[in-house]
């Protein structure tokens, strides 16, 4: 079990390193005058989307593998419940940021780099409370 429990944790890291740099790569790319350089960030997105969306799932099958152990009694926790409902949201993040590619990648993304800055902060907060879920355990 502490080597499902283990690549779990080693995924979630490498998912959100992903999380973390992908929409750095929108500000930039919202930033940019030069066709050249837009179509090159637009290729890196494309390629990090595509690298990164299978470290999420290999991530959210050794989550709910290392779930199943004790499902009913995890469930039944109000911190499991709250960090399940931010996996949804990361989850949800991640195909928002598989929207914002296609978008870039077809030419067709109007959203300023501030937008995307903000944009860019969201998995921050739901890492820290994920993290202060698992360790803290509120009941």
């Amino acid at each position: 079990m502490l080597w499902i429990q283990g690549l779990h944790v080693i995924f979630v890291v490498t998912w959100f390193a992903g999380l973390f740099y992908l929409p750095r790569i929108f500000v930039y790319y919202a930033q940019a005058d030069d066709p050249a350089t837009k179509r090159t960030l637009a290729t890196m997105a494309r390629k990090l989307f595509k690298f990164v969306t299978p470290l999420m799932v290999l991530a959210l099958v050794l989550g709910i593998w290392r779930l199943s152990y004790a499902l009913t009694g995890y469930l039944e926790t109000t911190w499991m419940q709250l960090k399940l409902a931010g996996v949804l949201c990361l989850l949800a993040y991640h195909i928002q940021c598989g929207i914002y590619v296609t978008r870039i990648n077809s030419g067709d993304d109007s959203k300023t780099h501030v937008f995307y800055r903000f944009f860019n902060e969201v998995p921050v907060l739901f890492l820290f409370a994920i993290v202060l879920l698992v360790y803290i355990r509120p009941t």
